[in-house]
């Protein structure tokens, strides 16, 4: 079992709570858009997975990919920051979405926390919000999720205070 902290669009803000809703966490996941002095510490606290989002300067970029796919606990999972949502797949991602489906697909960008299952392709969407200052959100989010012999489960949606 592997438990996943799950976080976007940090826009350069990490709030120190985060540390605390990600400490029983085996990975943390962030799904682009990092800003500056995000990645270090969340690399130092815990394995760090990620991809680079549109405000994501050439340091951000030489570290994490455009695309993340990957393995985990046996469920192939697709990161990416731009990837659209069920009914309404990003250009980008669509041809391969359609014909290679992720178990679960990861995306930021939208500051719209969204949890959705796509039945034509039996894939889970997951979208964390915005857990940054910066952008239009109104609250910020993180989530938290287990991944355990192909099953995602225990979803949690964390709300952090302030604005």
């Amino acid at each position: 079992m592997k438990k996943i902290g799950l976080i976007s669009d940090t826009h350069g803000y990490l709030d120190e709570s985060v540390f605390k809703h990600f400490e029983a966490c085996d990975e943390i996941w962030h799904a682009g858009d990092f800003g500056p002095d995000v990645a270090a510490p969340l690399a130092a606290f815990k394995l760090l997975r990620g991809v680079y989002g549109n405000i994501d300067d050439a340091t951000i970029r030489s570290e994490f990919p455009e695309h993340n796919r990957f393995d985990c606990e046996n469920v192939d999972v697709w990161m990416t920051h731009i990837g659209g949502y069920p009914g309404r797949y990003s250009a980008f991602v669509k041809p391969e979405i359609y014909t290679k489906p992720p178990k679960l697909f990861i995306t930021g960008h939208s500051h719209i926390l969204k949890v959705m299952y796509d039945e034509k392709i039996k894939c889970l969407h997951i979208n964390p919000g915005a857990a940054g200052k910066h952008g239009w959100h109104k609250v910020r989010t993180l989530i938290r999720f287990c991944i355990t012999d192909e099953n995602i489960h225990t979803l949690e949606v964390i709300e952090l205070s302030g604005r």
